[in-house]
């Protein structure tokens, strides 16, 4: 079923790196630590922001906070979805999929040890070649050395010697009591333009009368109830290239590639957002890729956070808000 190569990959060396001392601030720091009872972990800070990855699992991302601030990712889930690929666990944070959906792509456990690679500001999450579906997911987090800047590189490497019509999917759990943001297309009256915006996607679960959703005439927002656990999904054709979840004061940004010329899963879309009780997904999807033997699709976020924002009650002082940041913030081309 595999390559020479995979096989070869299957069974590489662990790579690890010495971790340098303390340095001083605006440079990155990556230091081995446990967390979240998972004893091999390394931490990313630059003074401003960290993140906490594992290699006991994954690859996965476990924490990306403010210096002293709460975790914006999802923590300590100890649920289990049992499928013929075998029992998977959600765990929390941000992991890498295979999109279209389906038991057998999707499904199949990461709760193996990992590979690894330390890097001058970063790491390479390196995972087992799932012998079951012949794919190896690569996961590279890599932080900037001043502000809360995290690239987060996706990559799903075929080893069947079959082809396989497979897009990355990037999927964040978000920390419970905040909404996710997605953004409408710009407005432009039925006198100027005649043809759709975009692609909205509904699941056969998914009802729009919930309390929970919010439909206005710039975001379509989603919350957390922690009382209602029936689920809830929506998928979008997002051109604005962002998506963002607010909890509190702290708004969480990831940017994302749009590439009209493309094919995307899920009846083209990029971006989706899921919440069932306190859980809350916020989702990338790149584009559709037919991959031969040992060719690779990568999709690349990159992440922001800010603190003390006042979002207000409406979407007006929503806008007013958190505009200016996204602003801020670089696309992904």
């Amino acid at each position: 079923m595999f390559s020479r190569a995979a096989r070869a990959g299957i069974a590489a060396a662990l790579l690890v790196a010495a971790v340098s001392s303390s340095p001083a601030w605006g440079e990155v720091k990556v230091e081995k630590v446990a967390y979240a009872n998972q004893p091999n972990c390394y931490r990313l800070t630059n003074g401003t922001v960290e993140v906490i990855v594992t290699t006991d699992i994954g690859p996965r991302i476990l924490r990306y906070a403010l210096l002293g601030g709460e975790n914006i990712l999802a923590e300590g889930l100890d649920a289990k979805v049992t499928t013929p690929m075998g029992v998977w666990m959600p765990y929390g944070g941000h992991r890498l999929w295979v999109a279209p959906e389906s038991f057998r792509l999707s499904y199949g456990p990461d709760s193996s040890p990992i590979q690894f690679e330390i890097l001058p500001n970063g790491i390479k999450l390196i995972s087992p070649i799932d012998e079951k579906i012949g794919i190896q997911k690569t996961m590279t987090v890599t932080l900037a050395d001043k502000g809360t800047t995290v690239t987060v590189l996706h990559r799903l490497t075929n080893y069947n010697v079959s082809p396989v019509d497979i897009a990355p999917w990037a999927l964040t759990i978000m920390n419970g009591g905040g909404q996710t943001i997605l953004p409408q297309e710009p407005y432009i009256s039925h006198d100027d333009y005649l043809l759709p915006a975009r692609t909205m996607v509904l699941w056969h679960y998914t009802d729009l009368s919930d309390p929970r959703w919010t439909i206005g005439k710039s975001y379509l927002r989603l919350r957390t109830d922690e009382k209602r656990t029936e689920p809830q999904k929506v998928g979008i054709l997002n051109k604005q290239g962002w998506a963002a979840y607010l909890r509190g004061k702290t708004l969480f940004v990831k940017r994302f590639p749009y590439n009209p010329r493309e094919k995307y899963p899920d009846l083209q879309v990029n971006n989706e957002t899921y919440t069932a009780g306190s859980f809350m997904e916020l989702e990338t999807v790149g584009f559709m890729h037919h991959l031969q033997l040992d060719e690779f699709a990568e999709h690349t976020e990159r992440w922001y956070l800010f603190d003390n924002v006042e979002a207000g009650e409406t979407e007006a002082t929503l806008a007013a808000a958190i505009t200016p940041l996204v602003a801020q913030t670089e696309p992904v081309k």
